[in-house]
């Protein structure tokens, strides 16, 4: 039986039952779409994250670390202070495991932190309703997109053996998916944006987050964009700047798949 060209997001566990299909394949459509689903998994990740980090003190911490300008704010989250911090607020005593959620928690970080500074989701708001028929009954996490050559399943089947955090693995890794196919589909200029920052390779010092950061401020984002996805654009130049200085607001779906397979 022949697939139809869709992309399709579904989410049945416990009061959560959220779901949306999109079958207009045009490509700012599709955007969109991606676009939502990214901002609907971020928003849930923290939630599967509670029994490997302590959540409420991240998010405190990036309160008060969402006190100071840009700049500063991402030297102190690349500082060892911070990952002292970190180390502190995960339930992880193996040290081997320890690193993978450290790393996760600074994800986390970074994007609570950020999200008090500047825009880290995308305008299309969350998906909040069921606007589809489920494919399972059963509790589960359901991304599936198809398009051309683009083909992707990410599915897991919940049941009461399944950990929280892999749950948040599977959230995680439909937002590396999404957030990586976006940027063609919303016809951004990405190798353009790559290139306003390219004079800065990597970004340690004061001075030279400083220079990233005013180039982030100054992106003029409707050369490198369509019009609606000028928000869009700005949000793919914050991951560069956040990689220049090597840090990440996306949740590694790798480290907490390396914790899971060595935790079992």
């Amino acid at each position: 039986m022949k697939i139809e060209d869709h992309v399709m997001f579904t989410a049945k566990y416990g009061s959560w039952k959220v779901g949306d299909k999109l079958l207009v394949m045009e490509n700012a459509e599709i955007a969109r779409f991606l676009a939502s689903v990214s901002n609907t998994v971020n928003v849930k990740i923290p939630e599967y994250l509670i029994d490997v980090i302590n959540v409420p003190s991240v998010i405190s911490l990036a309160e008060e670390l969402a006190a100071g300008e840009l700049a500063g704010i991402l030297k102190t989250l690349k500082s060892p202070g911070t990952s002292r911090k970190l180390g502190k607020l995960v339930f992880e005593e193996n040290k081997k495991l320890r690193k993978n959620i450290v790393d996760v928690a600074r994800a986390f970080l970074v994007r609570e932190t950020l999200s008090r500074k500047v825009p880290v989701y995308y305008p299309e708001g969350e998906i909040r309703e069921l606007r589809v028929v489920l494919p399972f009954q059963d509790e589960h996490v359901n991304f599936t997109a198809k398009h051309g050559s683009w083909i992707v399943v990410k599915r897991l089947m919940i049941d009461e053996k399944t950990p929280l955090a892999d749950v948040a693995r599977l959230l995680a890794s439909i937002n590396e998916t999404t957030t990586l196919k976006l940027p063609a589909y919303a016809g951004i200029n990405t190798e353009g944006i790559d290139a306003w920052f390219g004079d800065i390779k990597k970004a340690r010092s004061k001075l030279e987050i400083e220079a990233l950061v005013s180039k982030y401020h100054h992106l003029p984002a409707r050369e490198y964009a369509p019009r609606d996805f000028e928000e869009h654009a700005r949000i793919y130049a914050l991951r560069k700047v956040l990689e220049k200085v090597g840090l990440t607001m996306d949740i590694p779906a790798k480290s907490l798949e390396k914790y899971l397979e060595k935790k079992a």
